[in-house]
């Protein structure tokens, strides 16, 4: 069971405190000081909908694989990967880059949210954006594509250990995703690597008050040890 990051006044960081303070940034920074260097695909995954924003929440791994053949079972693992989320899950569709078809839509949005799916992250295409748009619901993508996944890709396997540009994701990690990347927080880690990155936000807030009050940058880092 993950343990939570606490506060400096033994409060937990919960994934909506995380949403309004945190970014992908500061998690990587924080991964880097425990060691955790390469945990942010480099991989052109960007928002699709709702550029603004700081996707957070825990993985729900499909994987997916092209075919070219007639599915005797068209969507049947991607329905039911859809249908076992639950609050806070953002869906990792690991598709390759593939861009075949769309693999993710409106129709699929509204069940994952209904679920209580906060987002998907793919490695592929998507589509009905404008849609995805208008619900308001986050989509990070590769690009578009306007194609249906029937008879051009299925998923292989859901709730299993998958990988993104060599990045080991497992069910339940913690993922967060915005405007400058994803990154994915291992379970055995997440309170001290969350515990830093909220250290690191309200120091920086002093730096950027000691900054705009005047203070060089060299004096700002040397005074506080953050940049």
């Amino acid at each position: 069971m993950t343990q939570h990051a606490m506060t400096a006044d033994n409060r937990p960081i919960t994934l909506a405190m995380m949403r309004e303070y945190l970014t992908v940034p500061l998690l990587c920074d924080a991964l880097d000081g425990f060691g955790y260097r390469h945990q942010s695909p480099r991989i052109p995954v960007h928002p699709i909908t709702m550029p603004g924003l700081t996707l957070i929440g825990r993985c729900r791994t499909t994987l997916w694989s092209d075919m070219a053949h007639t599915d005797p079972e068209p969507y049947k693992l991607e329905l039911l990967a859809v249908d076992s989320c639950r609050l806070d899950d953002v869906l990792i569709c690991a598709a390759s880059g593939s861009f075949r078809s769309g693999i993710w839509g409106e129709l699929l949005s509204t069940a994952a949210k209904n679920s209580g799916c906060v987002g998907v992250i793919v490695d592929g295409a998507v589509r009905d954006v404008a849609q995805m748009t208008r619900m308001q619901f986050p989509v990070f993508a590769r690009g578009t594509n306007p194609y249906d996944s029937r008879d051009r890709q299925r998923v292989t396997d859901f709730d299993v250990q998958i990988e993104l540009d060599g990045v080991s994701i497992r069910p339940g990690d913690l993922v967060a995703a915005d405007q400058d990347g994803i990154v994915f927080v291992p379970q055995d880690v997440e309170a001290e690597v969350v515990r830093a990155a909220w250290d690191k936000v309200h120091a920086e807030n002093q730096v950027r008050d000691a900054i705009r009050g005047g203070m060089s940058a060299t004096q700002a880092f040397e005074t506080f040890g953050v940049l």
